[in-house]
């Protein structure tokens, strides 16, 4: 659309042909790897946040692989790019009262009529940032597929924090003073951002961490207390919870560089464990939704995945909201044949820095001299 120049005029069609790609090509590979069959699908959730059409995009999922009549469907929108642990949630959920299902996850993000051509800085941002992608997810209950699952949900908390003002603001679609609809990303989001991430830690830390971290840092919590009431020499030095005693892997949304090191600041996390979402980020932008299952791929591609093993997944989204879960490793698998197949043996690059900048960094330059055109120039 771009490369046509006409992202300030995008159609129907753009996003709906885009939407149709992705489908057919994630869905029919995930029905050849598992054998299962369309007709056994029992229960069917789509996240696509900036794209809603009649009838909705999960039934023309339904329409394309004849799915059964009776199969429940979730259609969600404008959930951001914490959609995935939500689309859990909701087979999560039914799974406790129905047993013996099939669940059939879609997410990704429709970018092409989202393209922002304006020159508002906290939008242009977006256009940088987010990528096309996504992903299927096959999840059940049934007892006689469980030698065939990868993962096991042991938990999932989501936090939504759309009743403060700021929090609501920072992350939303709108129109600059030109009339034109983008993205605008806040100064105020990073405040909201952790925000949520604290209170959402709070709520599942006790569900994944041992009793001994608990205790201890419950401990050393009252102590500095104690210390910081009884002496001017002791500050307000809050201690980090260690949530390697309870996770092998984190799993983190890739919203930015800056969101990938606050994370990993606030857990006390090194650099093996920020990885995989550095890496993602570095080859797949922030593909919404979806970076978190990109993230696990890396995870899987690299072979570090054991069975026993925990992965605590954490994503951030528009609202604000801040969703969590963590996921058991069932088996041990090699990792072929995943998003990460054909570039794996190039992660870890040696450097992260814009091969280009070096070459191009001059356009950066806000000196409007840079593009002056002099006066014995004349213009053809």
């Amino acid at each position: 659309m771009i490369f046509y120049g006409r992202e300030e005029c995008p159609t129907y069609d753009d996003g709906i042909s885009e939407m149709d790609e992705f489908f057919h090509d994630s869905i029919d590979k995930l029905f050849k790897k598992t054998k299962i069959s369309p007709s056994q699908i029992d229960v069917l959730v789509v996240n696509i946040s900036m794209l809603a059409t009649i009838p909705s995009l999960s039934s023309r999922i339904i329409n394309h692989y004849k799915l059964r009549q009776d199969i429940k469907v979730y259609n969600l929108t404008g959930m951001g790019c914490s959609a995935s642990p939500i689309s859990i949630n909701i087979v999560q959920n039914i799974f406790k009262i129905q047993k013996n299902k099939l669940a059939l996850v879609v997410t990704s993000e429709s970018l092409s009529p989202n393209w922002y051509s304006g020159n508002d800085r906290s939008m242009i941002l977006a256009n940088c940032l987010f990528r096309s992608g996504g992903c299927a997810i096959l999840l059940t209950n049934k007892l006689d597929l469980k030698n065939k699952a990868m993962f096991k949900l042991k938990c999932l908390v989501r936090t939504h924090h759309g009743a403060k003002n700021e929090s609501y603001n920072c992350c939303i679609q709108k129109e600059d003073d030109q009339g034109r609809i983008g993205f605008h990303l806040d100064k105020t989001l990073p405040k909201a951002a952790t925000r949520a991430f604290v209170d959402n830690l709070k709520e599942i830390a006790p569900q994944i961490l041992p009793i001994r971290e608990l205790l201890r840092f419950a401990i050393v919590t009252t102590t500095l207390r104690i210390l910081s009431r009884n002496s001017a020499k002791f500050g307000p030095r809050p201690p980090v919870i260690n949530f390697k005693t309870g996770v092998n892997h984190f799993c983190l949304h890739t919203g930015g560089k800056a969101v990938i090191d606050g994370i990993g600041t606030n857990l006390n996390l090194s650099e093996y464990d920020l990885e995989p979402a550095r890496m993602t980020l570095h080859r797949f932008g922030n593909t919404s939704a979806s970076s978190l299952w990109y993230v696990l791929g890396y995870m899987e591609a690299k072979k570090r995945l054991k069975k026993g093993d925990r992965v605590f997944m954490i994503s951030f989204g528009a609202g604000f909201k801040c969703n969590s879960c963590l996921w058991e490793v069932i088996r041990d698998f090699g990792g072929d044949g995943n998003v990460w197949e054909d570039c794996i043996d190039n992660y870890p690059p040696k450097t992260l820095a814009n091969p280009f900048l070096e070459k191009y960094g001059w356009l950066q330059n806000e000196d409007p001299s840079t593009f002056y055109i002099p006066d014995d120039y004349v213009i053809p």
